[in-house]
Order: structure tokens, then sequence, then C-alpha cells
């Protein structure tokens, strides 16, 4: 199981101090981070893509680039990338791009994005979401796995013979997974193509991550990628430590109060309780976030927001430290425990090739192939 930390690039004041960091602070404390997780042994770094204010990730993949020269081993990864208002000759050439950057070492996670404005800016209308996700992934999957492509739709000009470049790494495609809070057509979309399915978590009470998570789930085993238990499930999630949960709740309150997202609105106590948000111990996170696999089974990844909300570098690094050494590596023991054998691990570029590989050892006696498709 993977294990990492996500970002959504917001630059908000620090209500303890009054201080609001530049873009470029902001940035620089992000490419620390985001390293730190690496030096900490978490699996996984994910940047979210953001094209209006307070936030100021507007290209996911320049920064990830930055980062994979100088990372060695952590997956990079988005948070997400919108499918919806970017065009997916540009996804195409430039995640491929970023895999050969890389080593292999990213993954993407494609999002419809739901702020009105932003839509129009790059020539799209928000009321067409869904069928924007749909076209749009639809023409880059077939971008990674054909060399070359006709195709024609609604929302875009048609292409005749097109190739994009470069050609995916190792012949196998990035893998994409769909990120959702509310919509089952991303699921869908999602289970159609035997991608992942990953569920924010954040904002939205356990019977609902439950529900689409199981939905997924079902319509993964309706198009025939395996069992409903192996289909691959990431979850957001979003903790803040201190040794005693009194002191966390302490020093966190104010920022949750003043957070851009759902600052003002429910207390941290009310938050907390309908939400997986979790604030207190390093057992107290552990305790919630294993219990995450009583409702939608087990899963592959699980990713958390730390840097937000105005909270100094110091105090991100601090919590790095604490989920590094403390939470994590009992996670993965006890995620371990119990784990049925044909549970998929989380999917990586090694593994994935290895798998394209025996997907085509044929038995020459007999014509069928040895293992199943990395696909």
């Amino acid at each position: 199981m993977q294990f990492g930390i996500f970002s959504v690039g917001d630059i908000t004041q620090d209500p303890t101090t009054g201080i609001t960091p530049t873009e470029t602070e902001r940035l620089q404390n992000l490419l620390t981070i985001a390293q730190h997780a690496e030096e900490v042994g978490l699996d996984v770094f994910a940047m979210g893509e953001h094209h209006n204010p307070p936030f100021f990730p507007s290209s996911p993949v320049a920064i990830n680039s930055w980062l994979a020269a100088k990372t060695e081993r952590i997956i990079l990864s988005t948070a997400t990338t919108l499918i919806t208002t970017n065009d997916p000759v540009r996804l195409a050439e430039d995640y491929a791009m970023l895999q050969h950057l890389s080593g292999g070492r990213m993954d993407l996670t494609l999002g419809r994005g739901n702020t009105g404005p932003v839509y129009p800016w790059f020539g799209e209308d928000i009321r067409q979401g869904i069928p924007l996700a749909i076209e749009k992934y639809g023409l880059l999957y077939r971008l990674w796995r054909e060399e070359f492509v006709d195709w024609e739709g609604k929302f875009r000009t048609p292409l005749q013979g097109f190739q994009s470049t470069p050609r995916p790494l190792d012949g196998v495609p990035p893998f994409v997974w769909h990120g959702s809070i509310r919509s089952p057509e991303i699921a869908e979309q999602a289970a159609y193509y035997g991608d992942g399915f990953f569920a924010n978590h954040i904002f939205w009470p356990a019977s609902h991550t439950a529900k689409m998570v199981g939905f997924y789930r079902q319509r993964f085993e309706h198009y025939g990628h395996g069992t409903a238990d192996q289909a691959i499930v990431g979850l957001g999630g979003q903790v803040f430590m201190r040794k005693n949960s009194q002191d966390a709740v302490r020093e966190f309150r104010p920022y949750f109060d003043n957070a851009p997202v759902y600052g003002h609105g429910p207390s941290l106590e009310e938050f907390t309780a309908q939400t997986p948000l979790t604030v207190g111990s390093p057992q107290q996170v552990i305790d919630r976030t294993l219990g995450f696999r009583d409702y939608v089974g087990d899963y592959q990844r699980q990713l958390f927001l730390m840097d937000h909300a105005g909270l100094p570098l110091k105090t991100v690094l601090e919590q790095l430290d604490i989920l590094g050494e403390e939470v994590v590596p009992v996670l993965r023991r006890e995620f371990a425990k119990n784990r049925a054998s044909r549970v998929p691990d989380a999917p990586t570029h090694a593994a994935r090739v290895q798998a394209a590989l025996a997907a085509e050892q044929v038995d020459a006696s007999t014509g069928v192939t040895t293992a199943a498709s990395a696909e």
C-alpha cells in the first residue's frame, strides 16, 4: 500500500502571525515539503492544478518535472489534472515526457474541477463538465495506446493520423486515477477503463465515500476487469498531529477557522465528527485511518493533506516527521494484516511493465497468453 501527501497549493495568511507568503515563497516551501516527504519515507507526492486565487499551482507537470530531478524514489502524481479544461493532446505529450524524465516515477489523477469561472477561461462550459471528461479522456486513452490516431468528437478539432510524442515509457502508458468527490459518472468512467478511482474523502461523511467506492467496485467487476475487491482505490485524508490531542486541537483551530475552503463554517469539532479530518495524537490518526478499511475495503493508496490554511513550513515539516516516523510504519503493518492475497498492490511503472511483458508471452502450443495485460 502506498502512503503520501497531496497539496492544493493555497496561498493563505497565517492567522497567528498575519504573514502571507509570496508566490515564490509558497512555491519554494512546497518543493521543500515534497522533498522532505521522500526523506521521511513516504511513497507519493501529488500536486493539484488550479487557475484561480488563492491557489497558485497552474502547472503541476512543471512542478513535478522539477521534483523528478531532485528526488530519487518518490512517485510524483497530481491531485488533480483538469481533464475538462486541458487539451488531451497536450496532456498526452506532457505526461509522457514526465514519465521519461522521472524514470516512470509518476502517475496522474484526472478530475473535472468545480470552479465555474475557470471553464470559460479555457473555452469550455461547466455545464458540459461530465461530457467533456468522458470525451477528452477517451481521446487521451487512445493517444497513449495507438501509434497513429484518427479521431473526431464534439469539443475539439478532429485528428488525422496524429502521433503524440514522446511515446509512453517502455510502451506502458502512465497509470490513471479518476478523482471525484460526488460524481458517480466519474466512478463509472474509472471502472469502464479498469483505471484507479480516487475518492477525495475530505469534505463528505464516510457513508458517502463508501457509496462511491462501492459503486466503482461493482462496475469494475461488471466490466470484467476482476472481482470487486481487485479494483484499485485511493483515498484522500486530512490530519494534524501533536503528541497530546489537546495541543493539536489548540494549535490547529485558528488555521481551521480561517481556511479558504471550510473556514467560517462548521466548528472544528463538528467537522471532525462528520468527515475524516483527524486532529489529535498520532495514535488517534492511526486508529481513524485504519477504520477507513471498514467501509471501503482493502485499498491501494492513502494520501493526506498537510500543507494548507496558512500553516508555516516549520509546522508542516514537523507533521511530515510524525507521519513518517510514528504513523505510516504502523499503518503499513496493520493494513497488511488480513489482506486477501488476490487484492492487488498499488500500481507502479515497474510492475506494470512486468505485467505487459508477461502478457506478450504466448504459449507456443496453445496460442494463449500466460498472464493478464498490464491494462
